[in-house]
Order: structure tokens, then C-alpha cells, then sequence
């Protein structure tokens, strides 16, 4: 029934175009599936990939600024108990 319904899917030709060649037909339809859904999961997977480097970029610079800021506090605090004492 999915076979069906993909060989019916407008972007694939249809079966009628494959009823002459019989078998040969049919594993032309689903080689041109097949293409079509490597096409469609290689588009995916690159697209999650730019993203994912895209988070990379922005999860580094998220841990500078959290670094910087620990340094700042660490200073910060360091100079609170020497103002005291004076």
C-alpha cells in the first residue's frame, strides 16, 4: 500500500508509465524512490549539520562570556574582604 501511495506521488512518475515494462518498470520506480529519498534525508542531514556548527559557534562564545564573568566575580570578591579590612 505505501508503495502504492509513493508511486502515485506527483514528483515520481506514475505507474502508467511503467505498466509496459513490467517488473523492469517496477524496479525503475522504486530506483527513482529511492534517489528521491536519499536526495530528501542528504538535504536534511546537511542542513542539521550547519545548524548544529551554527550552535557550536554561539555555545562558544555563551562559555567566554560565562568565563569572563566568574573572572570578574573572582576578582571582585577578592577585593571585598581587603576593603573591609581598610
Amino acid at each position: 500500500m505505501l508503495l502504492a501511495h509513493l508511486l502515485a506521488d506527483a514528483t515520481v512518475p506514475s505507474i502508467d508509465q511503467f505498466t509496459n515494462l513490467s517488473m523492469a518498470g517496477l524496479m525503475g520506480a522504486m530506483w527513482l524512490w529511492e534517489r528521491r529519498t536519499s536526495r530528501q534525508r542528504e538535504q536534511q542531514i546537511d542542513e542539521s549539520h550547519a545548524r548544529i556548527m551554527g550552535d557550536r559557534v554561539q555555545l562558544d562564545q555563551l562559555l567566554d562570556v560565562v568565563r569572563q564573568n566568574t573572572e570578574a566575580m573572582t576578582r571582585l570578591a577578592a577585593m571585598l574582604p581587603a576593603r573591609k579590612e581598610a
